[in-house]
């Protein structure tokens, strides 16, 4: 079994800085790419950021130059620094893991119960 676990949501003020971690734990083998997603009310999810094993990033166009993934592959882990957050940022922010759990079984598509975000002043 493999779950993935966030943690990092909260209240902010506009302007201001959040930081979300994802820690995947099980039975784990490889951990291609990983990504963060979120939801807005009434929208459908949409990709944020997404970072791949060999360290490139890929970003939503309202988020560049504000936020920035990173992954720790020793822990397991992928965050999302986010800086000058907008109320428009605000949503259910999900991660998302391609995984391997052994060498002879195909990746798959794992998702994080959710972190809620919210930019209000």
């Amino acid at each position: 079994q493999v779950q993935l676990v966030e943690s990092g949501g909260g209240l902010v003020q506009p302007g201001g800085s959040l930081r979300l971690s994802c820690a995947a734990s099980g039975s784990i083998f490889k951990i291609y790419g990983m990504g963060w997603y979120r939801q807005a009310p009434g929208k459908q999810r949409e990709l944020v950021a997404e970072i791949y094993s060999d360290g490139s990033q890929n970003y939503e166009a309202s988020v560049k130059g504000r936020f920035t993934i990173s992954r720790d592959n020793a822990k397991n882990t992928v965050y999302l620094q986010m800086n000058s957050l907008k109320p428009e940022d605000t949503a259910v922010y999900y991660c998302k893991a391609e995984i391997a759990r052994a060498a002879w079984t195909p990746e798959q598509y794992y998702w994080g119960q959710g972190t809620q975000v919210t930019v209000s002043s």
